[in-house]
């Protein structure tokens, strides 16, 4: 201040004068140079913000590298020119770049000890099955590279031909058995060569058991003494009998799509993979989808899809995601305070459905097929390729139609020369075999809603098991026919005294309660994001896989099924996102047609 005073005593009035106006003049050139820098400032902070993005920016973001995702990852990367950034919540299934060290994944017969380790699974529980007797269901899905298929059975059903041409005609067009069964055939390479049904170039290696174990030997001649037809291939012709079941194991390991599609991919530049991440958010501008939003090491990372973004985390996670984004029963959103992206039904949960395990004790125990699981023995089967530890032990199995007037099977049989309780989390004290039977396609309809906003809590799983008389009745059905079965010559020098049910349960009531009290889960969910036409007020997304109501988001997993197909869902999961993939690539659909099917003679029998 006193600079100024004495800057003014000494100047005339109209230097004064100029002065000041200088001042004003210099003042306001510096405003004006602030305000550009400013400007400046803003300019430079978006256009860094926009080479992070960039950066970050990707044509598909594919959330789940699991049995849908890795395929989509390999097939989509098959062009250079695509950018592809794969998103997984759990970690590798190598350690080290070693399968060896990650046996318990790799060594088929260790199967349950991923089923029952948190490590690797989502451990996700049902609600309590008032039609079960208040018991809450286990439902192990996989969480790590290869997702459920590296966790489950390795058992490779594809289902039967109706089941497609059911979808069909169910809204999802082009995807009836004539336009699926090219991808079942593109996937597999079978070690028994390629013929109409099978595939010989594919990456998916399928293969036969090798135990040649006499209980299955046992097993499949009792089922044809109970007058059930030998089928040499039930993903072939003729699903319909009994037979040797396909197993997703190659030179004696388990061949999970992380085997087949992510590793021969993983170099390529234009893909990229991140484990350990879990996608808390689908980023929309309006209805258009832009990105994904997810937590890695507690840090929020945002990443940009430029194409589209393509859900394939499963049938839980998948329809979680959405909620969780705002699509789904508007509702129920608003309660929770999600803003809504866009209403869609609510989500309902077909399930491959529940399965009794039916126990015989045998007088006789072959020796030395049983392998101890224990690191030494998963190394070396990994080395070996060829032991009792090479096999998932679930070698055999069938399906068959539970009365006349049924056009297809609708009960299937997985045989084990071995007994697992609850799903491997307890040990077994005796030496014995089973059999898991149960209907495959239920009527029982569940549903899957937020538990809360929270991305790290489950959802509320509600399948509402046995909650119809038809599916009680199949139950019913399940365990007389199987009776019939184990009855037959050729397993009487295996059997000792019925342990499950046990021979005291034989009335229709004593056989219902039996089953509320013992059936379990199949591991099977499906349908929660159910493909239709846009008309259908049921259906999530279209034929062509995109979620309706919105732009640039995609659903390819089990969750888009129409209805349940018959049998396990591994392999129509794999043929999914294999045609989708040529979908989404603008490819047209590969196609056979007039591949003959096994119809049975007459429908006025059983079998």
């Amino acid at each position: 201040m006193s600079y100024l005073i004495k800057g003014v005593k000494w100047c005339s009035p109209v230097s004064q004068m100029g002065k000041v106006t200088g001042s004003l003049f210099k003042a306001h050139i510096l405003k004006n140079i602030l305000g550009i820098n400013e400007q400046q400032l803003k300019i430079s902070r978006a256009s860094s913000q926009l080479s992070s993005e960039k950066a970050n920016s990707y044509n598909y973001v594919i959330v789940g590298a699991g049995s849908a995702g890795c395929v989509l990852a390999n097939r989509l990367t098959e062009d250079p020119l695509s950018t592809v950034l794969l998103l997984e919540a759990g970690p590798k299934d190598t350690l080290l770049g070693s399968k060896r060290l990650m046996w318990k994944i790799h060594m088929p017969a260790a199967l349950t000890y991923n089923l029952c380790d948190e490590k690797y699974n989502w451990y996700y529980h049902t609600t309590s099955q008032k039609h079960m007797d208040n018991r809450v269901m286990y439902w192990p899905r996989g969480r790590v590279w290869g997702g459920s298929s590296s966790l489950n059975a390795m058992v490779y059903i594809r289902g039967h031909a109706e089941d497609y041409n059911r979808w069909s005609r169910e809204g999802a067009t082009g995807w009836d058995y004539e336009h699926c069964l090219p991808y079942f055939k593109k996937a597999q390479t079978h070690e028994l060569g390629p013929n109409q049904y099978r595939g010989g170039t594919g990456p998916l290696h399928v293969s036969r058991g090798k135990t040649n174990h006499p209980l299955h030997q046992a097993f499949l001649e009792a089922t044809q003494q109970a007058g059930y037809p030998f089928t040499d291939d039930m993903n072939g012709y003729q699903q319909e009998g009994f037979g040797w079941m396909d197993m997703t194991v190659h030179q004696g390991q388990r061949w999970s799509t992380a085997s087949a599609y992510l590793r021969p991919a993983i170099s390529r530049p234009n893909l990229s993979v991140a484990e350990k991440t879990l996608v808390t958010k689908i980023l929309f501008q309006g209805t258009k989808c832009i990105g994904v939003e997810y937590v890695k090491n507690g840090q929020t990372i945002k990443v940009f899809a430029n194409k589209e973004v393509i859900l394939s985390g499963g049938a839980i996670n998948s329809p979680q995601l959405l909620m969780l984004s705002g699509i789904g029963n508007a509702d129920d959103l608003k309660k929770l305070g999600i803003p809504v992206v866009c209403h869609l039904p609510d989500v309902e949960i077909t399930s491959y459905g529940a399965h009794c395990r039916l126990f015989i004790f045998p007088f006789r125990v072959e020796t030395g097929w049983l392998c101890l699981l224990h690191v030494t023995e998963g190394i070396t089967v990994l080395h070996v390729r060829e032991c009792e530890g090479a096999t998932a032990h679930l070698e055999s199995g069938g399906f068959i139609r539970s009365e006349p007037g049924v056009p297809h099977p609708d009960i299937q049989f997985h045989f084990l020369p071995s007994q697992v309780i609850d799903h491997g989390r307890v040990a077994s004290t005796m030496e014995a075999y089973q059999v898991h039977v149960g209907p495959m396609r239920s009527t029982s309809v569940g549903w899957l809603k937020l538990k809360s906003t929270d991305p790290n809590d489950h959802p509320i799983i509600e399948p509402n098991y046995l909650s119809t008389e038809r599916d009680i009745w199949e139950f019913r059905q399940c365990v007389k026919l199987t009776r019939e079965i184990f009855a037959q010559k050729a397993l009487e020098k295996f059997c000792g005294p019925e342990i499950q049910p046990g021979s005291h349960v034989q009335s229709d009531k004593e056989i219902d309660a039996f089953i509320r009290q013992k059936a379990d889960s199949a591991y099977h969910p499906s349908c929660t994001c159910k493909m239709g036409q846009p008309s259908d007020s049921t259906a999530v997304v279209d034929p062509q896989t995109k979620v309706i109501g919105v732009e640039n988001l995609r659903v390819v997993d089990a969750s888009i099924m129409p209805s349940v197909v018959s049998g396990n869902l591994n392999a129509p999961t794999i043929m999914i996102a294999e045609k989708a993939a040529d979908i989404i690539k603008g490819l047209p659909s590969l196609q056979e047609k007039n591949v003959p099917v096994y119809k049975p003679k007459t429908l006025k029998s059983q079998r």
